[in-house]
């Protein structure tokens, strides 16, 4: 696939029950900021979330499979000219509300989070593409503060870019979980420490590294913050440096964050807010680390679970899943703000965004 592409899959997976299409794939244009449809696959039941192969031929879904049985792992191959899917074979997630699933980038395994139950999953992976046999499981323990808390609830897994630790935010307790990560015996173990702590009643969610610094953020879903923390890349070992809020002065309604990221200059960050409907924006301090607050942009629609960045840095995607809409935002590359282009799609209850670069005509 041509690096010098300017156009890009972009697979959406949708909250839509068995027998509906689930997962869907589109088209942007990374000029124009345009979205075009192209197929739609309907074998998961409530795609949570997206993962790419490193060689991006290859497209894991979590499969949340709703009322209480255990969630799925599915694997696709990716059509290297199109980007059409093709379903490869599916696991267990070994856990219900199966919320969150990532490849490592040698490709050798795919990790998934269960909300409900509460485990993290690891799948060794073919070299076809497709889900092994024997998986790793690993299970938290511990509770918090807040009356959501009664139990853990892994929220998602994140490998760093060592491809050594794995890092496994627990709503539920308050924790992130660090485990080291050896792909090649196969195995998943606690870190020492095994763990960083947020505050009581945080709630994290999602985390994110810098690009090219030693600094990582989460997203705490409950109390609406971004913790920053610094990251030693030897160690795998977190220090909390300081919390920011994703909301402005003086907002009193209902918010819970959902998502975040680093946009790939390492100059800016981006959290959603749900029930604000709006993506916080941060200039990243390129000494400190520190997050600091530049506005919010609302995002067009309700419920913004998921968004992504485009591969070029130009442009910002919300997931809308309250609103059936996909919404395009073109970058400020000078100050992180966000403007909409007037572009997007409409989809039912989209809820995960994932970029793959393509070849072929523009949309």
């Amino acid at each position: 696939m041509p690096a010098s592409s300017d156009v890009y899959s972009v697979y959406v997976g949708t909250y839509q029950p068995e027998g509906r299409d689930g997962l869907f794939h589109l088209r942007f244009d990374a000029v124009t900021g345009r979205l075009s449809q192209q197929s739609a696959v309907s074998s998961v039941t409530h795609a949570s979330f997206l993962a790419l192969h490193p060689t991006g031929g290859h497209l894991y879904a979590a499969s949340e499979a709703p009322g209480g049985a255990d969630g799925e792992i599915c694997a696709f191959a990716s059509d290297p000219l199109t980007g059409d899917l093709s379903p490869l074979n599916r696991r267990t997630a070994h856990g219900h509300s199966t919320c969150h699933v990532a490849v490592d980038s040698t490709g050798r395994c795919v990790l998934a989070a269960n909300y409900g139950s509460p485990t993290v999953v690891m799948y060794p992976l073919q070299p076809d593409g497709s889900l092994g046999e024997v998986p790793v499981v690993v299970r938290h323990q511990g509770t918090s503060a807040h009356p959501r808390q009664t139990e853990p609830h892994p929220h998602s897994a994140n490998i760093d870019p060592s491809n050594r630790f794995v890092y496994c935010p627990d709503l539920g307790i308050d924790k992130v979980m660090v485990y080291r990560l050896d792909t090649a015996a196969g195995t998943l173990t606690p870190s020492d420490p095994p763990f960083a702590r947020t505050a009581p009643g945080a709630g994290p969610r999602h985390f994110a590294f810098h690009p090219t610094l030693p600094f990582a953020y989460v997203v705490n879903e409950i109390d609406s913050t971004v913790l920053a923390y610094r990251w030693d890349r030897s160690s795998g070992t977190l220090e909390a440096l300081r919390a920011v809020t994703t909301l402005p002065a003086g907002f009193e309604g209902r918010s819970h964050c959902a998502d975040i990221h680093v946009h790939p200059s390492g100059r800016f960050l981006y959290a959603s807010n749900r029930g604000h409907d709006s993506i916080a924006v941060y200039r990243i301090d390129q000494t400190s680390g520190l997050p600091e607050p530049v506005g919010h942009e609302a995002t067009q629609g309700k419920t913004p679970r998921n968004f992504a960045l485009d591969p070029t840095g130009a442009f910002l995607l919300t997931a809308n899943q309250g609103s059936d809409s996909i919404v395009v935002f073109r970058i400020d590359p000078a100050t992180g703000q966000l403007q909409p282009t007037g572009e997007g799609a409409r989809l039912p209850t989209p809820v995960c965004l994932k970029f793959r670069p393509t070849s072929g005509q523009r949309p």
